[in-house]
């Protein structure tokens, strides 16, 4: 049974010589008593250095102990705020500005754009430094402070929503929400202290933070965490340090699929207890062939930041787990409404709407927004979908992406599905365009398994789909433009393929 603690402090409650953090590259492995003294430590320099309850703490780096270390001191001292650190000059200042930043952590060598933005702003900069013994310090940061411990109400992680409809929106989340998701989500696979998780996911995202790191601590667990996913690697980890699971987007799962090809189960597998999939649609196709290659079950998730990551989950053997559905409420009450705000029974389709201890309380000094996004008391995701008998979830596309072609409503994910189930398809992203008399109409962009002719897949929609769901332009790519965190948006798919500028 998983502990269950009211801030993330109380991860260290019983820290121990147990393994907490492997970083790969150099063999270290860290105890979670260093782990906790290192926080400590940290979250007392950044005291020292002004940091109090709810200054924003910007970090810049790498995956890594380092980013770790300073993402729970930021959150112990004052509020964490994770960048990704590919930003460019204008996104840093943007982001360090949006969040009041009062301190920007950075990698003691580049980091140059982030460090350029802060000094236009007057941020102060600091370096993460870790020794050959994966000990992390802040050289040149103030001594002799002292931190106070964070209540469950206080802010712990700052971070902003992907912009995808419009300006970033800042979603602050308290210590209790990520405390509870954490618990939530190592409840959901059974975690242990035995579990070894293996982070391949940014810590600038809630996904990498909570799935694979923060549940993975809140179980007693070990978390394997190399700078950077590189699928040459991936297997010759999981082999060495015992790996037991990991969470990805499905274009990693892909990508190892790809890289085994025929050759079978790879080397170290056997050690794998169940993979998870989440932040974007996995196909029931790329289900069934990992599991068959692997020889594990594959269980898909949904979350998303507002709700401090995981909102729904299938489950493990030998409880259900649906192809095609996100799973079962995972801590969270989930329902379905009409465009009248009134809920709708099993098999309805409607908007997802959540409740629970998870969800924030609202987007950050923005009254408009948070008047759109509740409705008595239940947050909207923005995600249509339907609940089934059984309680599973299915998402059938986002509201906002829906295709208004001649005042009929096309879901662009019933296309996508159509697309995946052909064999030679690998990657499907349907859109509209600008039609001068429909409105809009559908198109579709796909990456191939195998050679195929635009003319065979139009064949095999109008198959499957009635004439208007059809895409009317389709176009073949050697990849999908994705996010930082491998999302995938419609829109700048769209754009990519309409106007060139892929």
């Amino acid at each position: 049974m998983i502990k269950r603690f009211n801030s993330l402090s109380g991860l260290f409650d019983a820290a121990d010589a147990r393994t907490a953090v492997v970083v790969p590259e150099q063999a270290i492995r860290v105890s979670y008593d260093s782990l906790r003294q290192q926080v400590l430590r940290m979250a007392n320099s950044l005291a020292a250095a002004g940091i109090r309850r709810g200054d924003r703490v910007a970090i810049a780096l790498p995956n890594g102990l380092p980013a770790i270390v300073s993402f729970l001191a930021a959150s112990f001292s004052g509020t964490a705020a994770p960048l990704n650190l590919a930003y460019r000059y204008d996104e840093f200042c943007f982001f360090l500005e949006d969040t009041s930043a009062r301190l920007l952590i950075c990698p003691p060598d580049g980091a140059t754009e982030a460090r350029h933005a802060a000094a236009e702003q007057g941020i102060p900069v600091v370096s993460a430094e870790m020794n050959a013994q994966g000990v992390v310090s802040l050289p040149g940061a103030p001594a002799g402070g002292s931190a106070v411990p964070p209540a469950p109400e206080d802010i712990a992680l700052i971070l902003h929503t992907s912009g995808s409809t419009g300006r970033p929106k800042r979603v602050p989340l308290q210590h209790f929400n990520l405390a509870v998701s954490a618990a939530n989500i190592a409840d959901t696979y059974s975690l242990s202290p035995e579990d070894v998780s293996l982070c391949v996911m940014p810590l600038f995202h809630v996904h990498g933070l909570m799935a694979s790191t923060l549940a993975a601590l809140a179980s007693g667990g070990t978390v394997v965490i190399p700078s950077k996913f590189e699928a040459l690697a991936f297997w010759r980890t999981v082999k060495e340090y015992r790996v037991s699971w990991y969470s990805s987007v499905p274009t990693i799962h892909q990508l190892l699929l790809a890289r085994v090809g025929s050759k079978g189960k790879p080397a170290g597998a056997e050690s794998l207890r169940f993979i998870r999939s989440c932040s974007t649609p996995l196909s029931a196709d790329v289900m069934h062939k990992m599991e068959n290659v692997f020889g594990v079950p594959l269980v898909e998730a949904y979350g998303m930041t507002e709700a401090a990551h995981q909102m729904a989950s299938n489950l493990l053997p030998p409880l259900a787990r649906k192809p095609g559905s996100v799973g079962a409420p995972s801590g969270v009450r989930i329902s379905v409404m009409d465009s009248d705000c009134s809920h709708l029974g099993t098999d309805c389709r409607g908007e997802i709407v959540i409740q629970g201890p998870t969800v924030f309380a609202g987007y950050e000094n923005n009254p408009d927004a948070n008047e759109r996004a509740f409705a008595d008391g239940w947050f909207r995701t923005g995600d249509e979908g339907l609940l089934d008998s059984d309680g599973y979830l299915h998402i059938t596309g986002r509201l906002k992406e829906q295709i208004n072609r001649a005042g009929e409503k096309i879901s662009p994910r019933e296309i996508d599905k159509v697309l995946l189930e052909n064999p030679a398809v690998a990657e499907a992203v349907t859109f509209g365009f600008s039609h001068p008399t429909l409105g809009e109409e559908v198109a579709a962009a796909v990456v191939l398994y195998e050679p195929q002719t635009e003319s065979a897949l139009l064949k095999h929609c109008r198959e499957r789909l009635a004439d208007f769901k059809c895409p009317k332009k389709l176009y073949i790519l050697e990849n999908i433009p994705q996010t930082a965190t491998g999302k995938i948006r419609r829109s700048a798919v769209a754009d990519a393929v309409l106007n060139g500028s892929r």
